[in-house]
């Protein structure tokens, strides 16, 4: 919905809304906003638009009492993701709608809107409508309104900040529902909110006006019973839990009932509420479309099964099958989710909440679409007992009816006077429950199934996901009984999570608990580990988690439970569609039409557009089933991991020479580096994990082929960490490997690694040793690469001449192998060498002729990488212009092939260019623009130079306090470089003189 001076076409403005789960959109886009302490940061500088907030305010109101171990420091570097997720491209951090102030960060709310701006223009015109008398418009302004609100406000967005302002939302949301209500009570349009305040009054008990306006809505509808029994029932409730007896305004409408005082009940507000023939509310004949004959005398059935004992949470799921339902129709509300996820229990308890609303009764009608040993119910004969159920004696006692077009007509004739909740439980396929729909008017219909029954018209949809973990623990702790011990508490939580918090697999984890009372609960959680006897223990009586997935893998077409099968051997806990493409050897988009028909079935997830995953229990179950097929098992396998290796080698600057054996890194399907490196970024930091997958299952040579792939990757990232883990998991294997490359190759990759955090030392073994195994074997790639690497690192060591030579022996040796990428390698670091030395020009020409054959390789990290010593080179000769040139074309280059330490680097030098050139307030921008993308992951001295570059530019503007501030912090960061430690401390007690020119 558009605010005020907002074009229709929304163009390239920001949007945000926050009255639901918070979302935002450039124009028509949708935006990513990342993880969700990223979202509360940006919900507390959002809500307060215009507003400078401290970053110990952010600490505070993101994080709480538990801030993250890196302090303020993370606030940065969340506020520099933002700003790229928000901006468009080419869009500078100044022109970014949040702004760095001296004391923290402030939203721009220039050309933004937002859906609580729109709320507060509404809820004003809905104000001045209903002083000025025109109670319609006012009522039509609060619906509109109402409508912005798409669930609970800030929906999971953690942190106090985030929780306070949903629970201001939520009040003011439910203040405009009063308003709303007061009103069309005045207008007499009493049946239109007697639902919406049944459904509001259950899920706020204690709130005393919602019950006084129920009352009052009742009462104008001729239903002072009803009314009478809504004040009983909201006494009882204030005594027995919170030991008060109801307030002045709900004991004044109890006594009006009683007087039938229609001056306090119905002309509560001095304007008049005539309708325009005279008549008063409680006078006037309904206009509506319902038939008005008189029912036949009959019992009301009520066939609700028990509620379940210890139903515990689903507050969010309740709301939406309580809502109020169109008085005119029949409203049918779907539930669908896993086996065992508690469909029925919550649809039970929503239908026992709404009862008093339906007074001709509530049906239950179980369809056994999914029960193993039974038959799905026929419709004749359902509709048959429906029939019964309702009083009609005709058709419904013909048992040998087989017209089910006349027994549908019967039970839609028998209802159409009828105010009936029918629960269909357990459908199978929406042509099930069609003919089962009544045709009363404000009837309700709520439906489960394991399927999404999407040829179902529904107005509310629920899929229901397992418990979240508090939840899980609460219902198992109710089950086996009082908190426990620490000890105790702490196994139940793991046997939650062992569970995958699954209704059906707590309950019956409950129940072997509870008639093994000397099993201790730690061995109760140390047998569910074991996932060969996972669902083997999860079975007791007729109640089976393994017996409940087997009917719906039965139930699926071959195609369907061949790709269910080997999405159990996932390396991953999410994947997208290329996963099971590979496993399967289908098309993308034929494998993207399989996985959406298994999330149709419930088996699997859609974590997120695009991205799916098998809960925890459900991919045990698919394992199993895959076990008795060895040769699908073995081929998905070698799919899914020569799929990784080629993304890993795809992705890599290296090129695709520098990997002679195993999967040619240009094949299908990633069309190029760009594409190959976003499909890594979704697989997150589980690719060790792929790499030990394959290491554990056999698959050795993808095992290191891919731990080589992801070197380059992952370096250029600064997740050094992750990278060395999986070289540590590959070399363990290079005896067994059949690729005998990779005995050198991935000592070279384990030396870069090293290398790369300035563990110079540690590089050189693991390089000579890759030297000396690739001269025995002949190979003149390895020897080339293994020889570079060590005059980098020696160069970087501060031993230019050792540094000379070994990269001179490896220039010649990738010219006879002509190897492209290994000569620019060559070219840009011998240049740097003539550079340390003072031969500018000769530096001048080997960066030169660097940067045209990378070019026309085509390969942007080492061309970003030439044109960074290409601008610090200018930079030093003077040529102050020349160098931001060169710097900025380094920047954009960094930035896109995500080189986290590069990026901040030439960020850095860039800020000298730009100082040097009078920018003062540019560089320092670009400074914490370095600082917040670097944050500690380089782990190298990288951030203290950055921290202590800043720190003399606060000195040089007296600025002390901050100046002495980031001094500090560079000495923090310097513990591991004794020679930035030196620099750094000198410059704490140098704090008043000018720093170095070059960064």
């Amino acid at each position: 919905m558009l605010s005020r001076g907002e074009s229709s076409t929304g163009g390239s403005r920001l949007r945000f809304a926050v009255l639901g789960p918070l979302r935002a959109w450039r124009g028509e886009v949708q935006l990513e906003l990342g993880p969700v302490r990223q979202q509360a940061l940006l919900t507390a500088l959002l809500l307060r638009p215009g507003t400078t907030v401290s970053r110990q305010q952010l600490l505070d109101g993101v994080w709480g009492p538990e801030p993250p171990g890196t302090g303020a420091k993370v606030i940065p570097v969340y506020v520099y993701q933002l700003r790229r997720r928000l901006g468009t491209e080419g869009t500078s951090p100044s022109g970014s709608v949040i702004v760095t102030d001296r004391a923290g960060y402030r939203f721009d709310p220039r050309n933004v809107s937002t859906d609580v701006a729109r709320l507060k223009e509404i809820v004003a015109q809905a104000h001045a409508a209903r002083d000025s008398g025109d109670l319609d418009a006012a009522v039509g302004a609060w619906s509109t309104a109402l409508e912005l609100f798409r669930g609970d406000p800030l929906a999971e967005i953690p942190g106090p900040f985030a929780q306070g302002e949903r629970f201001r939302l939520t009040e003011h949301r439910l203040a405009l529902v009063q308003d709303k209500a007061e009103c069309q009570l005045q207008l007499g349009r009493h049946a239109e909110v007697v639902g919406e305040l049944f459904a509001l009054t259950e899920t706020h008990p204690h709130n005393e006006s919602l019950a006084a306006l129920l009352m009052r809505a009742l009462y104008a509808g001729n239903r002072q019973a009803d009314a009478l029994a809504v004040f009983a029932r909201t006494r009882r409730r204030l005594v027995r839990e919170q030991g008060a007896e109801p307030g002045g305004e709900l004991r004044r409408v109890h006594e009006a009932v009683l007087r039938a005082d229609e001056t306090l009940l119905i002309d509560a507000s001095p304007r008049p509420r005539r309708s325009v023939d005279g008549a008063s509310p409680r006078q006037r004949r309904p206009t509506g479309p319902r038939p008005t004959a008189a029912r036949p005398l009959r019992r009301v059935r009520n066939e609700l099964p028990v509620d379940v004992g210890g139903f515990t949470g689903r507050h969010h799921e309740l709301d939406i099958l309580l809502a109020p339902a169109d008085e005119q129709a029949v409203t049918v509300r779907a539930v669908d989710g896993m086996a065992g996820v508690g469909k029925t229990a919550l649809v039970v308890r929503a239908a026992r909440a709404m009862r008093e609303r339906y007074p001709d009764g509530c049906l239950f009608v179980d369809l056994h679409g999914h029960r193993e040993g039974r038959e799905a119910a026929v419709p004749h004969r359902v509709l048959r007992r429906l029939l019964r159920a309702v009083g009609d004696a005709g058709e419904g006692d013909d048992a040998s009816s087989e017209d089910l077009d006349g027994l549908t007509a019967s039970w839609r004739a028998a209802t159409a006077v009828l105010r009936l909740i029918v629960v269909v439980d357990d459908a199978s396929a929406a042509d099930q429950v069609r003919p089962l729909l009544p045709a009363g008017p404000g009837s309700l219909v709520l439906v489960t199934s394991r399927q999404r029954l999407t040829g179902l018209d529904a107005d509310r949809r629920v899929s229901l996901a397992p418990l979240d973990i508090d939840d899980a623990v609460a219902l198992l702790t109710r089950i086996v009984g009082g908190p426990g011990s620490g000890p105790e508490r702490a196994a139940v939580r793991e046997l939650a999570r062992l569970c995958d918090r699954l209704p059906l697999a707590l309950r019956v984890v409950g129940a072997r608990i509870q008639s093994r009372p000397s099993w201790a609960l730690e061995r109760m959680a140390a047998r569910l580990a074991d996932d060969e006897h996972r669902l083997g223990e999860l079975a007791v009586e007729d109640r089976s988690v393994e017996a409940a997935f087997r009917v719906s893998y039965d139930q699926l077409p071959e195609t369907e439970r061949r790709a269910f099968r080997v999405l159990g051997l996932s390396p991953t806990v999410e994947f997208d569609r290329l996963t099971p493409a590979a496993m399967l050897d289908l098309t993308p988009p034929d494998a993207e039409r399989v996985l959406e028909s298994l999330v149709e079935a419930s088996l699997v997830q859609q974590a997120a557009p695009g991205r799916y995953r098998l809960h925890d229990l459900v991919a045990v179950y698919a394992r199993r089933v895959a076990g008795a097929y060895p040769a699908e098992v073995a081929a998905a396998r070698t799919g899914v991991f020569r799929l990784y290796v080629v993304a890993a080698r795809r992705a890599s600057d290296w090129g695709p020479s520098a990997f002679p054996t195993g999967p040619r890194p240009d094949t299908a399907p990633f069309s190029d580096w760009e594409e190959a490196s976003a499909w890594l970024d979704a697989v997150g930091g589980e690719l060790v994990d792929v790499v030990g997958h394959a290491a554990a299952v056999g698959h050795v040579d993808d095992a290191c082929w891919l731990a080589e792939g992801l070197c380059d990757y992952l370096t250029r990232q600064g997740r050094y960490h992750e990278c060395r883990a999986t070289m540590e998991i590959a070399l363990s294997l290079t005896e067994q490997a059949t690729d005998q490359r990779m005995v050198s190759e991935l000592r070279t990759c384990m030396g870069i690694a090293h290398g790369l955090q300035g563990h110079y030392e540690q590089a050189r073994r693991w390089l000579r040793d890759a030297l000396e195994i690739s001269r025995r074997t002949g190979d003149l790639i390895e020897q080339a690469r293994a020889l570079g690497s060590l005059g980098i690192f020696a160069n970087a060591a501060g031993e230019p001449a050792e540094a000379a030579a070994l990269l001179a022996e490896s220039a010649d040796l990738a010219q006879a192998a002509q190897d492209d990428w290994l000569t620019v390698m060559y070219l840009a670091n011998i240049g740097a060498i003539h550079h340390q030395v003072g031969e500018h020009e000769t530096a001048h020409d080997c960066y030169a002729e660097s940067v045209v054959l990378a070019e026309k390789i085509g390969r942007p990290r080492i061309l970003s990488k030439t044109l960074f010593r290409m601008g610090t080179l200018q930079l030093d000769r003077g040529r102050y212009a020349e160098a931001a040139d060169a710097l900025r074309r380094a920047a954009g280059l960094a930035e896109r092939v995500g080189d986290i330490p590069l990026y901040a680097a030439v960020l850095g030098r860039l800020a000298t260019a730009e100082e040097c050139l009078g920018n003062l307030a540019g560089a320092t921008e670009l400074r914490d623009r370095a600082l917040a993308a670097v944050g500690e992951r380089s782990g190298t001295g990288l951030e203290a130079e950055i921290r202590n570059r800043l720190g003399w530019h606060h000195a040089a503007t007296e600025d002390l306090t901050q100046a002495r501030d980031r001094f500090e912090r560079a000495v923090a960061g310097s513990r591991t470089d004794p020679g930035g430690l030196a620099r750094t401390v000198d410059g704490l007690h140098r704090r008043g003189q000018p720093g170095p020119r070059r960064f």
